[in-house]
């Protein structure tokens, strides 16, 4: 962003009247539909990141308190078009006014305080519902934060809201909606809203594409922070495993769960994730001289594999050596790792819900949703809550045989694949184009470029990689273990050759697909 463009953001900023498009009042934006948007020039806040703004904090000509208050009117006025955000913490406003003293007496607790960030809604707040999108927890809120809440509050971040996903977090039905929660209802892909937003945590990944908040929390077992990422035109960062406490966070498996940051751009996620980790914030890198495996994954079909072929020249044309790599044992960790997350799921959903008011355990669960027909007015099947109950228990010698095979293969698929091409980074498609929603048929197959690193417990990061018919197309690059900040180092190097972001038109329709 240029001098100028900063200056007119900070301007309106300040003015507490950050929106998109319209140059009066009652004018429709062309870029939102929004009506109504008060007198003013048209600002976005699609590529700010979070130095520049607390260097306006920092001088004064930027409070959070208005910073806070434009992503309140743009979720007001422009979620409804995506229905992404479920609820916005009443306290937002408070929150950042608390940090404005901060700043104004010099006692700022680092570069995300006053900075606005959305929670997805199966990370507990003692203050606000966790509902995981299930009307089973609907009720009373948690009795404490989860540790990444208590980290960002430590921090000085505002917790802006809770943003909407799939419910259970895609692990309920055998043929589930993206997107989609009995609580939330669908959420929609910005981009073109026939489509979907991937799940699970596409109500986050979705609310950043439409610049709803600076960043925002999302959850991942196996693609559900890099899909959404991928699918919704944002960056997206899975951490190592343990990097991240998961304490307070709706599970589905200790072995591959873990939190982590989506933001518009790389910088934002790798400060976020600094905050929810304790780990320094990387430095950047450059390309010239770094190896990347292109794993081509030609089963996403034709256009996706040209996007490809087109990052690997801009990278190689950056100074980077790409070349041809088909990590190992993709079809027998496929084989594997659905069988071993249904008995975690059952006993780290068990151990959760004996915590909240509602069902005690899966059970209990199970029976709730057959009684509440609210909760099958997209998807009705609970096939995989049925098949977890019946699954055999972590203590069994067959799963702990198939855990332990799961966690030597993925780790070997990516450390044998780095070291036999001398890599620092394995890079593929994250996704595919969005498919379009429907909830008869449910979501469309997806090829995991993400299993490696998830049933690994390895970092992977997604950043925008170009569009194939106005739908975005990531790329997903995966490192060794607790390599993250390396990773995050690589990827905004690669981010900024690419430069592949643009902001979404929420397009109606663009077609069968």
């Amino acid at each position: 962003m240029g001098k100028r463009s900063v200056a007119v953001l900070i301007a309106a900023l300040v003015a507490g009247s950050v929106f998109t498009g319209a140059p009066n009042s009652g004018a429709e934006s062309a870029e939102t539909g929004v009506r109504g948007a008060p007198p003013g020039p048209g600002v976005d806040l699609d590529t700010v990141t979070i130095p520049e703004l607390q260097a306006r904090m920092a001088d004064g000509s930027l409070t959070s308190s208005a910073l806070t208050a434009a992503y309140l009117w743009r979720i007001r006025t422009i979620d409804p078009r995506i229905n992404a955000v479920l609820r916005t913490d009443p306290t937002a406003l408070r929150q950042a006014a608390a940090s404005d003293a901060r700043h104004r007496h010099g006692g700022t607790r680092g570069p995300l305080d006053g900075i606005p960030v959305l929670l997805k809604d199966n990370v507990n707040t003692r203050d606000m519902p966790t509902t995981a999108g299930s009307l089973a927890l609907a009720g009373s809120p948690p009795d404490t934060d989860a540790v990444l809440v208590t980290r960002l509050r430590d921090a000085g971040a505002v917790i802006l809201g809770k943003t909407n996903l799939s419910e259970w977090a895609n692990f309920r039905a055998a043929k589930p909606t993206s997107g989609w929660s009995a609580v939330g209802g669908q959420t929609r892909n910005p981009y073109v809203l026939d489509r979907n937003p991937c799940g699970s945590s596409s109500g986050s990944a979705a609310a950043l594409a439409a610049s709803l908040s600076q960043v925002a929390i999302g959850t991942e077992t196996d693609g559900s922070i890099v899909c959404p990422a991928g699918m919704n035109g944002v960056v997206g960062h899975k951490p190592s495993l343990g990097l991240v406490s998961r304490a307070g966070v709706v599970p589905i498996s200790a072995e591959q769960d873990t939190a982590g940051p989506l933001a518009r751009n790389v910088t934002d996620a790798a400060l976020t994730f600094a905050v929810l980790s304790g780990g320094d914030t990387p430095r950047p890198g450059g390309l010239r001289g770094r190896r990347i495996g292109l794993w081509r994954l030609p089963p996403l079909g034709p256009e996706v594999d040209a996007v490809m072929t087109r990052t690997a020249q801009r990278l190689r044309t950056a100074g980077a050596e790409v070349v041809e790599v088909t990590p190992p044992y993709q079809k027998r960790l496929a084989e594997l790792e659905f069988p071993a997350l249904l008995s975690e799921f059952h006993r780290d959903v068990d151990a959760y819900l004996a915590t909240r008011h509602g069902p005690r355990n899966l059970a209990g669960l199970i029976e709730f949703n057959r009684t509440h027909p609210a909760e099958r007015t997209c998807f009705a099947g609970q096939e995989l809550f049925e098949r977890a109950l019946a699954a055999p228990p972590v203590t069994d010698p067959q799963y702990r045989a198939m855990r332990a095979e799961l966690k030597d293969l993925s780790r070997r698929s990516i450390d044998e694949t780095m070291a036999a091409h001398h890599l620092d980074a394995i890079a593929s498609p994250t996704n595919p184009p969005a498919w379009t929603t429907d909830c008869v048929r449910g979501d469309n197959d997806v090829i995991p470029s993400s299993t490696p690193a998830a049933v690994a417990g390895y970092p992977s990061l997604s950043v925008p990689a170009g569009f194939v018919n106005e739908l975005p197309v990531g790329l997903l690059l995966m490192a060794g273990d607790r390599q993250d900040t390396g990773l995050l180092s690589l990827g905004a190097a690669v981010e900024h050759r690419l430069d592949a972001w643009r902001a979404p038109r929420y397009l109606p329709s663009v077609g069968a697909s």
